[in-house]
């Protein structure tokens, strides 16, 4: 009983000492503490207390009744989920959309960020990313609206195949058309825009190793594959495990701006069928329930491939 009493009495002063630190340490750095406190409070009334409202994915949720008075069903809405024709149907379109997004439009930042680093003329260099970050200030309901008028049937895309003698074609009603759009339209809205992390990691590089290797008879492509792009790694692997982690959420703005009835075949993602189901529809149960299975294989996701970096002793924990 002593022993368990000096336990209890060594754990208390340590909490009283940990306590005392964090109140010196908050008096002593106030305003930091205060500069993110909006963005704590953000988070607690946009993203925790939120999260109270997944129990109506077990619900059959009435707006009149609210969540304490809607009946319980359990896995009902996750069984109807998974059941249901139309929600495999847009579960592959939003699988795929994302594959070729994470093939094709992840690695493109890294790309254009190793061709900048080689540019040697500064006004040259800001010019050219000013040009490329330009497009990520544009909502989605432009980048749509340009992309509509490029392929139109009398649009610039069109009209350059005329000269050559093809007939126009109907790009945004054509399904086989879609989905390249969605990644060509992603990349060039976000190329510039993610460059910007990159570009950072590349400037804090050592310049004494890229001397070294000029010394080594290194040229500037064995540079880049020998030096830049391993120091690289471990930004690109973080930025890999943030993106994995979203795979499945591949936002509406851009699917929906883009989205024809003849290429819903092809292009009705979870976003919009989340929008339709719960927003048109109400059926605020089965879709919270989908945004529960989207979190679930976005952590399963995360998980398995931070596991896989831990490996190589890089990853997000």
């Amino acid at each position: 009983m002593e022993e368990q009493a000096k336990v209890l009495a060594q754990n208390k002063s340590r909490k009283q000492l940990l306590s005392n630190r964090l109140v010196k340490n908050i008096r002593k750095h106030w305003v930091l503490y205060l500069m993110i406190l909006p963005g704590i409070i953000y988070y607690i009334v946009f993203k925790y207390i939120p999260l109270l409202g997944s129990v109506i994915a077990f619900q059959d949720y009435q707006i009149f009744n609210g969540i304490a008075g809607s009946p319980w069903v359990g896995l009902d809405n996750f069984i109807h989920l998974l059941n249901y024709e139309d929600f495999h149907e847009v579960l592959r379109n939003t699988a795929l959309i994302a594959l070729y997004q994470l093939i094709f439009q992840f690695p493109a930042p890294i790309i254009l960020a190793l061709l900048f680093n080689e540019v040697r003329i500064l006004i040259l260099k800001k010019t050219v990313q000013s040009l490329f970050y330009l497009p990520h200030f544009l909502s989605w309901v432009v980048v749509g609206g340009i992309v509509f008028e490029l392929l139109a049937n009398q649009g610039i895309v069109n009209a350059i195949r005329e000269m050559f003698g093809y007939a126009p074609i109907l790009f945004m009603q054509e399904e086989a058309y879609f989905r390249t759009i969605v990644v060509i339209s992603g990349i060039w809205k976000e190329v510039g825009w993610g460059t910007i992390i990159y570009l950072a990691a590349i400037t804090a590089i050592n310049p004494s190793l890229y001397e070294a290797a000029v010394i080594d008879g290194a040229n500037r492509f064995k540079q880049t594959i020998y030096i830049t792009l391993p120091l690289l790694l471990p930004t690109i692997t973080v930025l890999f495990l943030l993106n994995i982690g979203n795979f499945l959420e591949l936002g509406f703005d851009q699917i929906f701006n883009l989205l024809t009835p003849m290429t819903y075949s092809v292009g009705d993602i979870i976003e919009t069928y989340v929008y339709r189901a719960g927003v048109l529809q109400g059926q605020y149960s089965l879709t919270t329930a989908i945004g529960l299975f989207q979190s679930v294989i976005g952590f399963a996701l995360l998980w398995i491939f931070n596991r896989l970096a831990r490996k190589s002793e890089q990853g997000l924990w």
